[in-house]
């Protein structure tokens, strides 16, 4: 199954000469390194501790937006793939996600024992209580530890494996951003690299403009999609079973809990902490997929968005942030098989590439100034010199036309492929039956191994997957296995 996958992708990108030759993961062990980032609430603390100085415990923003950027320029690029034939292998190796796993107990004892710290100061009785400026400081740290933390839930959230979900979502509490498990999965996934997307930054759109948008955005998308999900069903979405509220449960519980514990006071903190954690979740969010437009396809009342391909996610092949990451920058790959485990995403010629790695990048988002300087004129190079092709941000739609100008051209509509004639004009069924080997995907019950929840709606599954495994297209592939 993944080899078919690859196999058919492979079609719409193209695999850099030479890169999956005699290949061997020269990563394997430097996967390791994405486990400094929880630890470095011990870190900070222990030369706090050591030495009195509180700017230790600023130690999360400055190893993100100082360190990891300084280590991708001077490391280099790493562009090699997996070949088709080690993929297989590669994908059932559990020490990969054994690693992903480890980051979660480290991530909450950090957090645990850093609010204890800014509750009560120095266990160890070495320094004594924190100042505000540090109480801060280490809220600040800790919640881009969450924020790395939301990452290794975007890795687990899109496995087939239900126990991994669930990992997803814990690794979600602590920044209260649970409904990003179902935006993600079930929206972003969908729109991608459109104007109804939430989490798709706009050309001329700076991130403090996009933030409001993107956060409200995703928490309605996801409130919509499992009220409509549960709807189906003839319930109310109020339930336990609603994945936006099981989630929020899981923050409220935990939050709750070290308040009753260690007091009011720390409330300040962990709001701190999470709005920290979300926007840095949220600012690769921006960057990912900056300017990008799946243009139309069809005609009239027929036009339907194309499918996804490598041209629309911005990549970095940045050592450094890749191995802090797991491939997130390999943006391309993880969009054409969402399900595929990050040592076993690759990079494509087509997909347009980040003059660094996302921490770097994210340095030059919070200077809006600085990141227009530097993308828009590779927005306007991606798409040939033809602005209007980007995704424009409305209110800077005229402005941008006027600057860069609008070439004249005739539109001529191109017509759906195969993957887009499955939807024109499709409603939303409840079952979807493969013509070749009688696979039937059904909507209450979803496809636990292709990673869709029970009730994903079949207009909701992702253009990329449908067009090569979903029941319009099995009768021209060979058909998986349907059990």
């Amino acid at each position: 199954m993944t080899d078919q996958i690859a196999q058919t992708f492979d079609s719409a990108g193209t695999v850099p000469a030479g890169s999956t030759e005699q290949w061997r993961d020269k990563k394997r062990f430097l996967w390791l390194i994405g486990l400094v980032v929880p630890s470095l609430a011990f870190v900070g603390y222990g030369l706090w501790a050591a030495t009195g100085f509180g700017g230790f415990l600023w130690i999360g923003p400055v190893v993100i937006l100082v360190i990891v950027p300084a280590i991708d320029l001077m490391t280099g690029l790493d562009r090699s793939n997996p070949p088709d034939d080690v993929i297989e292998a590669l994908e059932q190796d559990r020490y990969y996600r054994w690693i992903t796993y480890l980051f979660l107990p480290i991530q909450y004892v950090g957090f645990v024992g850093a609010f204890w710290v800014l509750a009560n100061g120095d266990p160890l009785g070495l320094q004594g209580d924190l100042s505000t400026l540090e109480k801060v400081g280490l809220a600040i740290s800790i919640g881009c530890i969450g924020g790395i933390g939301i990452n290794t839930a975007h890795e687990l959230g899109h496995k087939k494996e239900s126990h991994e979900r669930w990992l997803s979502k814990i690794a979600l509490a602590q920044s209260f951003y649970g409904h990003f498990y179902i935006e993600h999965n079930r929206g972003h996934h969908v729109r991608v690299a459109t104007p109804e997307d939430p989490a798709s930054g706009r050309m001329g759109e700076n991130f403090y403009q996009f933030w409001p948008r993107t956060v409200w955005g995703s928490l309605k998308s996801a409130w919509r999609l499992e009220k409509r999900r549960i709807a189906r069903r003839g319930k109310h979405p109020f339930r336990i079973g609603n994945d936006v509220l099981n989630a929020w449960l899981m923050s409220a519980v935990l939050w709750g809990a070290l308040i009753a514990w260690l007091g009011a006071g720390i409330t300040p903190y962990l709001l701190i902490q999470a709005v920290v954690g979300f926007s840095l979740l949220e600012v690769v969010n921006y960057m990912e997929h900056y300017g990008m437009l799946r243009q139309k396809v069809g005609s009239g009342e027929r036009q339907r968005y194309e499918r996804v391909d490598p041209s629309h996610s911005w990549n970095s092949n940045n050592v450094a942030t890749n191995v802090l990451l797991y491939h997130l920058q390999r943006h391309s790959d993880h969009h054409a098989n969402p399900t595929r485990r990050y040592q076993s995403l690759r990079d494509f010629e087509e997909s347009p590439v980040l003059p660094t790695g996302y921490a770097g990048m994210i340095v030059l988002a919070i200077v809006p100034a600085v990141w227009r300087r530097v993308m828009d004129p590779r927005v306007l190079a991606h798409f040939d010199g033809d602005i209007s092709r980007a995704n424009l941000s409305p209110r800077k739609r005229d402005k941008l036309l006027a600057k860069y100008g609008e070439p004249a051209r005739v539109t001529v509509p191109r017509s759906a492929s195969a993957g887009d004639s499955r939807r024109l004009g499709e409603e939303d069924v409840q079952a979807a039956r493969c013509p070749g080997c009688g696979y039937t995907y059904e909507v209450d019950t979803g496809d636990e191994r292709e990673g869709f929840a029970a009730g994903t709606g079949w207009t909701e599954i992702p253009d990329e997957w449908s067009a090569r495994t979903a029941a319009y297209e099995r009768k021209r592939t060979s058909c998986p296995p349907s059990g």
